[in-house]
């Protein structure tokens, strides 16, 4: 099985965490240490509530919305993204210029940074991260340990396709120059992702970082990785009390930049949503992500503060086409009548209005209005049941069995009710003549599984963004060598003229060109129809009234520095 196929179908459950604050944080701190004043007149304990453990510390071999809401506050890469939006920014580097070719990056560095353990970041220490990930070996090349260098660089130093990624130069102190050797469109904005967080050299040779153990499905990480987390970030690493499910970081007294004002926050795991929305209502906690579309009203009305982040996902109903040699699936399908009829039957329109919150909308595309590539002009599937009962009948399919799989036990940002969602699907699609046969299984991993190995007709999964790039979406989905929905393990498509679109549009070095080339990929998808895009969703936090300062986004990249608590 692809690991990037895993990726692909648990990125969403893995990009996100929920999130609680202690209702018992105090706003005293030591006064003693240098620091902010702001610092000084905030401080406290803030608790997260965590849905569940993070995988461990360090974000190279991170792929999780747990760990990666940690190592968002103790490590930082050269770019960011804006507060509360989705524009690449400088972070450690503090600008960058591009060649005319698309092959060499150069950033100017950020002068006066240390890592927590007081050595200094320079751009040695850049390309020697750079280098890390290019030479990684042994387990440390399984798509469960690195999936995102994958999917961004390619392969590895020994690999036999080594990928995208030539080399990195210090020219100077503050000057790295990083060379690719194919131009791709997800440089540089997926340097933002904490993946490619620049880490302390010094630490991660002290700690062998990279001797990873176990076997591939069951990695065991470093005493690093576990223990010794060294970044630049606002945060530093203080304790991860394993068997209570709780994480420390405390205030980084030399931050370059602005420091946190908080003392310290503990990320406590409390895997039931139910659960933390009842702490929340009891005062035991401040707050909580992955909030229920139907409790914001009462949240509200309770005097908590609902933070709801723009849309910047997609949720589809996935189709499996089982024309890729070495799967199968219902003949039916391979049939484009059939999935244009699916497409008609669905009154995504009601959906929108009913099952998700207010902010949704209806999707046309496979990636949201905001990224660059999006087309207006994309072939639609208005809802319309005659017109699905009159293409079904044209392809002898009326009466056709599917079987429809949808996860229990879990809700996603582009799927707050699945149950509900499978309801109102499966009705549709019953009313236009198809007969449904459900399949309800646990999210992790009996529905992950299954829809990878091929067992659903049709299923309901989506994604939520890295970061602002077309190809994180349609990429993700339907390139060829990304192995997620053009792949055997989902038994789906083949479509040569999108993976060559797909090839073309990431290959290009000019923005304004590009663009073009996605909207072209866009178009070519919705004549093919590989799935049915159905909606984009806003999710939200929730926090208590005396939570200041934390600005939702889209990218569930939060920054907590900003977050002070009231008396």
């Amino acid at each position: 099985m692809s690991r990037r196929a895993t990726r692909a179908l648990a990125a969403s459950a893995a990009a996100l965490t929920a999130v609680t604050l202690s209702a018992c944080a105090s706003s005293d701190r030591d006064s003693e240490g240098g620091g902010d004043p702001a610092a000084e007149e905030s401080g406290g304990t803030l608790v997260f509530g965590a849905a569940g453990d993070p995988a461990m510390f360090d974000p190279a071999f991170a792929s999780d919305g747990e760990t990666f809401r940690i190592a968002r506050q103790i490590h930082e890469g050269l770019l960011t993204t804006s507060a509360g939006g989705t524009e690449l920014e400088p972070s450690l580097a503090e600008d960058w210029e591009v060649s005319e070719d698309g092959l060499e990056y150069t950033f100017n560095l950020r002068e006066g940074v240390t890592f927590h353990d007081g050595t200094e970041f320079n751009a040695e220490a850049v390309c020697f991260n750079f280098d890390r990930w290019h030479n990684f070996d042994g387990l440390a090349q399984s798509p469960s340990a690195t999936y995102y260098y994958q999917a961004v660089f390619g392969g590895f130093a020994d690999s036999e396709d080594p990928g995208i990624y030539e080399g990195c130069e210090a020219v100077d102190e503050n000057t790295a120059v990083i060379t690719l050797n194919q131009v791709t469109s997800k440089i540089p904005a997926a340097l933002s992702l904490p993946a490619f967080s620049i880490q302390s050299p010094t630490a991660l040779q002290e700690y062998d970082a990279d001797n990873l153990g176990g076997s591939e499905d069951a990695i065991t990480y470093t005493e690093y990785a576990l223990e010794h987390p060294t970044g630049t970030g606002p945060f530093k690493f203080e304790n991860w009390d394993r068997g209570n499910g709780e994480v420390t970081i405390v205030r980084n007294e030399d931050y370059w930049g602005e420091q946190a004002l908080l003392d310290e926050i503990i990320f406590r795991t409390i895997p039931e949503g139910n659960t933390r929305r009842q702490e929340l209502q009891a005062g035991t906690i401040d707050g909580y992500d992955f909030v229920s579309p139907a409790d914001y009203q009462t949240l509200e009305d309770d005097g908590f503060q609902v933070l709801v982040r723009d849309p910047f996902n997609i949720l589809y109903l996935g189709l499996n086409h089982g024309n890729v040699e070495g799967t199968s699936a219902n003949p039916a399908l391979q049939d484009i009548r059939v999935r244009q009829a699916i497409a008609h039957a669905i009154n995504r329109e009601e959906i929108v209005t009913s099952l998700l919150p207010e902010g949704a909308e209806v999707a046309t595309n496979f990636m949201p209005p905001t990224v660059d590539g999006w087309a207006e002009d994309v072939r639609t599937y208005e809802y319309d049941p005659e017109r699905a009962r009159q293409l079904l009948e044209e392809a002898g399919a009326t009466g056709t069995t599917l079987r429809f799989y949808y996860p229990t036990d879990v809700s996603r940002p582009y799927l707050p009710d699945p149950a509900a969602m499978f309801q109102v699907i499966a009705e549709d699609l019953r009313e236009v003549g198809l007969t449904i046969e459900p399949v309800a299984l646990q999210w992790n991993p009996d529905y992950l599984q299954a829809v990878q190995s091929g067992q659903a007709d049709i299923h309901l999964l989506g994604w939520t963004g890295d970061y602002n790039d077309a190809y994180n979406f349609i990429g993700t989905f339907f390139a060829e060598d990304q192995n997620n929905m053009a792949s055997a393990e989902f038994g789906a498509f083949s479509a040569p003229e999108i993976f060559a679109a797909l090839a073309e549009a990431d290959a290009e070095p000019d923005p304004a060109n590009r663009t073009e080339l996605y909207q072209e990929a866009n178009r070519l998808i919705k004549e093919f129809l590989p799935a049915v895009p159905i909606s984009h969703s806003p999710p939200a936090l929730v926090v208590a009234e005396n939570v200041q300062g934390l600005e939702p986004s889209p990218l569930t990249a939060e920054d907590f520095s900003t977050v002070t608590l009231a008396d």
